[in-house]
């Protein structure tokens, strides 16, 4: 029987490091270092809460990302 995989996590950066960043700049810096889902969203969407491991959200304001978190 073959070794179940061990999930390596999400990639290491912070996401403090893309804030400022143009969206679509920062998306694919995030793309590149392995997060496997981008979410980009405007300023006071309604979003659920769960917590999904390799998701990266971005608040976007006028090109720009103001806020970044994990999951």
């Amino acid at each position: 029987m073959a070794p179940t995989p061990t999930p390596s996590g999400p990639p290491a950066d912070p996401p403090e490091s893309y804030v400022g960043l143009d969206a679509g700049e920062a998306e694919r810096r995030a793309r590149g270092r392995g997060w496997t889902t981008v979410r980009s969203l405007p300023p006071g969407s309604v979003i659920t809460m769960e917590y999904l491991e390799g998701r990266l959200n971005f608040e976007v304001d006028d090109g720009t990302v103001r806020r970044c978190w994990k999951g």
